[in-house]
């Protein structure tokens, strides 16, 4: 049974779409003109006051203003093209419209006249972006171009023009996706340079190592301005370029001036490109707020240049679009070259790294990861609880706030912390606007399942050991709910008053705790020892495996450039330039405590009034906790500081370490090289740095040391055996990149801002270090979790679908080791939305790979149909343009039966019913 989209646009069937394209004209060189915008969802000014086009005091930008204006434009030529991307904009500007201009913007998409690129609620990070969240947001704007435009709205073509760099897993989401194709802006210089000498400014991206060819391949564009329009030809009210004066009379007569220019132009481009085709993009940030201004000088350059046609003019202009452009390139039928790797680090010059971004705004990198964790939670509870999870014992409660709070985190501005202060205040709020709807459902659908209405509280601030309820109960009860489809071990810390406590689980039965009032710490399956005239770590054991490294670790900081005699560039919330390439140690001799129970045992260093640390070490734990806590940073001395940990060990690394692609595949990294060009390092620290979402990891023939975070951060091997991790920045100078302020957070004292965080260290061998490392970055990413109540567990108590007192599972068994459950998500009020994952490369383990059946317990699954994983498209009606031939697919014996090949994601919409 398959379950019907929204409208469907017949007209828009890819081949008269192609038609729908301006006709080229083949033994000339066509230059295909995109009219765009590009609207960031928040900068230098919130969301809504880029909208509204408030605060021009900072910058001059509205963007209702822009879509009023290009709709009007649009409608006196029909030549006339325009792009949009933003669709978190143009959700609100489509709601304030009324009928009869809802029915001309319809026509004119229908039309291919506007076209949506992209399509994704905003332009995302790629550097600091969790795949999950990626989806989601892309979900999100998908979905509702579909239901608003149906075929006709459905993006073909990525466009990331202003992302610092490009990640690996962006480009095999946007081919698992459907899309066609990928055009970027931002390219390091040296490779740049190199890809225009050698005409590979386009190419096949092929984005994994585990999906079959051509599942992951991509068409993948350089454009040739970043994303901005030719030297001279920039025609937005914001710009000072010469207008069109084609009036002969005038003094100021320009046309074959310009024309002149402009065919100059367009041939040195055609030289750095293999076909007939070019690509000019005609806009840059928040421009055609009066459009007429460009549209009006553009239609007479195309005009003027086509007219020296007549006199041997090789020159053919004319408006396109990416996805019409792309269609030419295609057509030519031409080989690629062929691109394996990705596009970390990025620099525009010699001394400006953009690697500083990795880490800014910690505080916010986390916010946002547990947000991500708190609305997947949310989503499987709205599915679990039913209808009565959004109109329940609690109030009106709905998911829909914190997905597009989510959504707008994501954009290339604001997990990235590349924003102004107030503009991440900002986001900060959205997602606590976002939480507390969700908390509401999460309430209803608890309530439902455990049919006790007794309140539940959340406890939002236990990592700094606050919580009230637990803080002024005497008896309390704590649910905990697993958003894996795991069993998974989650130890729990809570701030109580009292001195002794019985805690019992679900069952009555007494659980180990302990009530907080070595050198050598050793527990089960792991030993770490530290040295005794310094308080430092030393050295790290796996007792199963017999496995021993010496280890030390510490804080350390490099001095951030203000610019010198060599470059004016500074550390910015964009770049990282430090001053030396030594960083300089905060404390060699930190002062110690130690604590030892039946639970836990930890070491406390605490290496200035500014840097401590916990290490942690549970019982039955695989893995060693690294609690740091930095901040404020001291900056009275002048000095802008950026804080790391480092750990060096004796595994010989020989250069190389691994980070993650946006949580997912593996790239294997090498000090002071790339791939793709031979490098010419100028920043030996900042030119060594790349970003990592969940985990890096250096290995040799015997031992792998893996670090998972619980952040986006920035990473480096320096030296041989090391990993450092950078924590925290704190700068007294702006990067000259447009924030025009320095990234220097108050924090709540305005003394600069206090970050918490973990960092969880594994020792391995190499051949089984995936089938821990990727489970505990997934456990990371999706935490359990805590809800509190006061009193005892009410009596009658009994979650649904348990015969055992006040336990509950949505599954009917736990998945298979190698299968994640990423995404269940109420999608109408009879059809869900299901995403599973193969979440091991193919290389990485030999054990796991096994099928999965019925899951819900709660739910009866009465029809599937497999979507793309954009969930825009049924998976069948999926047709890619094709740049290397197919290999064929794989099928599944039955809809029931799922298989998924290593790193696999498979789109599923259910149609459902309660049990």
């Amino acid at each position: 049974m398959k379950l019907a989209f929204a409208r469907q646009c017949v007209f828009c069937a890819f081949a008269l779409f192609a038609q729908s394209c301006p006709a080229t004209k083949p033994k000339m060189l066509n230059v295909h003109l995109v009219p765009h915008t590009h609207d960031d969802v928040g900068w230098l000014k919130t969301v809504d006051q880029y909208y509204y086009g408030g605060r021009n005091d900072i910058q001059h930008a509205g963007v209702q203003y822009i879509l009023d204006s290009v709709v009007a434009a649009l409608q006196k030529d029909p030549a006339r093209r325009f792009i949009y991307v933003e669709t978190a904009f143009f959700y609100r500007w489509w709601k304030q419209q009324n009928p009869s201009t809802r029915r001309v913007v319809t026509q004119l998409v229908e039309q291919g006249r506007l076209e949506f690129i992209n399509g994704g609620w905003c332009m995302s990070d790629e550097a600091t972006t969790h795949y999950s969240a990626v989806i989601d947001q892309m979900t999100l704007g998908l979905r509702f171009l579909n239901d608003t435009f149906g075929e006709c709205g459905r993006p073909r073509v990525a466009w990331h023009i202003d992302p610092f760099g490009h990640a690996r897993e962006h480009a095999s989401l946007f081919a698992q996706m459907g899309f066609d194709g990928f055009f970027f802006g931002r390219l390091d210089y040296q490779d740049k340079a190199r890809r225009m000498k050698a005409r590979e400014m386009e190419m096949v991206w092929r984005a994994s190592q585990s999906l079959k060819p051509p599942a992951a391949d991509l068409f993948t564009g350089v454009l040739p301005n970043g994303y901005n329009p030719p030297p001279g030809f920039c025609w937005d009210q914001s710009c000072s370029d010469a207008p069109v004066q084609d009036d002969p009379d005038l003094d100021d007569y320009n046309v074959d001036m310009l024309v002149a220019t402009f065919l100059n132009i367009a041939s040195a481009q055609a030289q750095v490109y293999k076909t007939n085709h070019i690509v000019m993009t005609m806009g840059s940030d928040f421009q055609y707020e009066n459009a007429n201004l460009w549209y009006k000088n553009m239609d007479k350059l195309i005009r003027y240049v086509n007219a020296q046609q007549a006199n041997g003019s090789v020159v053919n202009v004319l408006y396109s679009t990416p996805s019409c452009y792309l269609q030419e390139l295609h057509l030519a039928n031409l080989t690629w070259p062929l691109k394996t790797d990705d596009f970390f680090p990025y620099a525009d010059d010699a001394h400006d790294f953009w690697t500083g971004y990795f880490t800014s705004r910690p505080a916010l990198k986390r916010y946002e990861r547990l947000s991500n964790s708190l609305l997947q939670t949310c989503n499987q509870l709205e599915v679990l609880g039913g209808a009565k999870s959004r109109s329940g014992p609690f109030g009106e409660g709905h998911s829909d706030t914190m997905k597009r709070a989510m959504a707008v985190a994501q954009h290339h501005d604001a997990v990235s912390g590349t924003e102004r202060q107030h503009v991440a205040y900002d986001y900060a709020k959205r997602l606590a606007t976002g939480w507390a709807h969700c908390q509401v459902l999460v309430r209803n659908s608890l309530a439902v399942l455990s049919g006790s209405d007794v309140p539940r509280v959340f406890c939002e601030n236990l990592n700094i050991s606050v919580c009230p309820l637990t803080e002024g109960s005497k008896k309390f009860s704590m649910n905990v709910y697993n958003p894996l489809a795991r069993v998974v071990t989650w130890s729990v810390r809570l701030p109580v008053n009292g001195t002794s406590y019985s805690v019992t689980d679900s069952n009555g039965k007494e659980m180990d705790s302990q009530v907080s009032v070595c050198v050598c710490v050793c527990v089960c399956y792991l030993k770490v020892t530290f040295d005794p005239a310094t308080g430092l770590l030393s050295g790290l054991t796996n007792l199963e495996t017999q496995q021993s490294i010496q280890l030390t670790q510490n804080f350390y900081w490099y001095n951030a450039s203000g610019g010198d005699a060599e470059s004016r560039q500074a550390s910015g919330a964009y770049i990282f330039r430090p001053n030396s390439s030594t960083p300089i140690s905060i404390n060699q001799n930190p002062n110690i405590s130690t604590l030892q129970n039946s639970v836990v045992q930890e070491v406390r260093q605490q290496f200035s009034p500014w840097v401590s640390q916990v290490v942690r070490l549970y019982n039955g734990s695989r893995e060693l906790e690294l609690e740091w806590t930095v901040g404020p940073v001291p900056v009275a001395d002048g000095l802008g500081k950026e804080v790391i940990t480092r750990l060096d060990s004796n595994i010989s690394s020989a250069g190389y370490f691994y980070t993650d692609s946006n949580g997912r595949e593996v790239m294997e990294r090498r000090k002071d090289y790339r791939p793709t060009w031979d490098l010419k390092q100028t920043e030996p620290i900042a030119g060594n740095y790349y970003p990592i979402n969940s985990r890096a990891f250096i290995k040799d023939g015997r031992n792998q040391m893996t670090v998972v975070t619980d952040r986006s951060q920035g990473v480096s091997s320096i030296y041989n055996g090391s990993l450092e991790i950078m924590l925290h920045r704190r700068l007294l100078h702006d990067d000259v990149r447009g924030v025009e302020e320095p990234l220097s957070e108050p924090g709540e004292f305005a003394d600069g801002l206090v970050v918490r965080g973990r960092l969880l260290v594994m020792l391995t061998p190499p051949e089984t270090a995936a089938d821990m490392h990727r489970p505990l970055a997934q456990g990371m990413v999706l935490q359990p979790m805590l809800s509190f109540q006061e009193g005892a567990l009410p009596r009658n108590a009994k979650l649904e679908g348990s015969s055992r007192l006040s336990q509950f599972s949505g599954l009917q068994a736990a998945l298979p080791p190698a299968v994640h459950l990423l995404t269940v998500s109420q999608w109408s009020n009879d059809s869900v939305l299901l995403r599973l994952e193969h979440q091991y490369e193919s290389s990485e383990s030999k054990t796991y790979s096994l099928p999965v059946t019925k899951l819900f317990s709660t739910l009866e699954i009465v029809g599937v149909s497999e979507m793309s994983l954009g969930a825009n498209q049924w998976k069948e009606d999926m047709k890619r343009l094709q740049w290397k031939p197919s290999t064929g697919g794989l099928g599944d014996p039955t809809p029931w039966e799922i298989t998924l090949q290593p790193m696999e994601i498979r789109t599923f919409l259910l149609r459902v019913q309660r049990r």
